[in-house]
C-alpha cells in the first residue's frame, strides 16, 4: 500500500490470481467507481474528488488496464469476480456506480447477489429498441485487429459500431491528444463489447437484482442511450430513473455526485 497525497494505491487479488489495482480516498461508507471504455482508475478520479466528502471512493483499473494484471482467457465472470475482490476488501459490502459497459457489469455483480449496498448505473449501452449496443460479431473482429497491430483501426471500428460515432467525425478525432490514449487501451475493447453483449435487454437477470437502485442518463446523450437507461430502470424492481443535464453520454462531476448521494445516501 502506498499513498500520493489524497490517494491511496494499493491491489488486490482477484478469484484467478489476476492483480487488480486500486486507489481510495475520501470516508464515509464505500462506493467502487466501474468506468466503460477507456476508461481506467486516472478517468474516473475527478468524479471520486467529488464523491470523497460522502463516501470511501473506491476507483480501479478493470483487468487489461493500467497497473492491473490481464489473465487470460477473458470472461465477464472475471471482471465480475474482479469487482466481488474490491467488495471483498470494502468490507463485505460496497456501493457501484457503473459507467456504460461498467454499468453492465456493475448490474451483472448486484444480481449475483454480492453486497452491493446500493446501485448506480449510468446509461449501460444495452440494445433496448432498433437501435445502438455492440453489433454481433464486433468483440472478434476488434480482437483481430489488435492481434494484426491495427489498433488505430481498432478504435474507429469501436467508435463507429459501438459508440455511434459517424465516420467522418473519427477522423477528426485521429488528430487529437486523446487518440494515443484511446490506441492504449484498445485491446480492451473487445472486453467492453463482450460485456455489452448484442442480444438485447437481459430482463430476467435484472429482475434478481435487490439492491437499491438508480438508473442515470444525460440529457445530451442519443435517444437510443436514453431509451436503454428507461428500460434497465423498468426491468429492475423498484429502481428509480433520473435525467441529468450533460453531454454525449456524460454528465459533469459538479452535477452527478450531489445526485449520487441523494439517490445511494438518502
Amino acid at each position: 500500500m502506498t499513498s500520493n497525497g489524497t490517494w491511496t494505491v494499493d491491489s488486490v487479488r482477484s478469484a484467478d490470481g489476476t492483480t487488480i489495482a486500486y486507489e481510495t480516498a475520501g470516508d464515509g461508507p464505500p462506493i467502487i467507481l466501474v468506468g466503460g471504455a477507456f476508461n481506467d482508475r486516472s478517468t474516473t478520479r475527478a468524479l471520486a474528488a467529488a464523491l470523497s466528502a460522502d463516501f470511501t471512493v473506491y476507483g480501479y483499473d478493470r483487468r487489461g488496464r493500467g497497473d492491473s494484471g490481464d489473465t487470460g482467457p477473458y470472461a465477464v465472470q472475471r471482471e465480475i469476480e474482479d469487482v466481488a475482490a474490491l467488495i471483498d476488501r470494502a468490507g463485505g459490502a460496497a456501493h457501484l456506480y457503473g459507467l456504460s459497459s461498467g454499468a453492465i457489469l456493475a448490474a451483472y455483480v448486484a444480481a449475483e447477489g454480492v453486497g452491493v449496498a446500493g446501485l448506480a448505473l449510468f446509461e449501460p449501452p444495452f440494445q433496448a429498441g432498433p437501435h445502438g449496443g455492440p453489433k454481433s460479431g464486433l468483440a472478434e473482429r476488434l480482437s483481430e485487429l489488435v492481434s494484426a497491430g491495427r489498433r488505430d483501426d481498432a478504435v474507429a471500428l469501436f467508435l463507429t459500431e459501438a459508440v455511434g460515432v459517424p465516420p467522418e467525425a473519427v477522423g477528426g478525432m485521429r488528430e487529437a491528444p486523446e487518440w494515443s490514449w484511446m490506441t492504449g487501451l484498445a485491446h480492451t475493447l473487445a472486453y467492453d463489447t463482450t460485456v455489452t453483449g448484442s442480444a438485447g435487454l437481459p430482463t430476467e437477470r435484472l429482475a434478481a437484482i435487490a439492491a437499491p437502485t438508480v438508473v442515470v442518463d444525460s440529457t445530451g446523450s442519443p435517444p437510443w442511450l436514453r431509451d436503454a437507461a428507461v428500460a434497465t430502470a423498468e426491468a429492475i424492481p423498484r429502481a428509480s430513473h433520473v435525467s441529468l443535464a450533460g453531454g454525449f453520454h456524460e454528465v459533469p462531476p459538479e452535477v452527478l455526485a450531489p445526485a449520487l448521494r441523494d439517490a445511494l445516501l438518502g
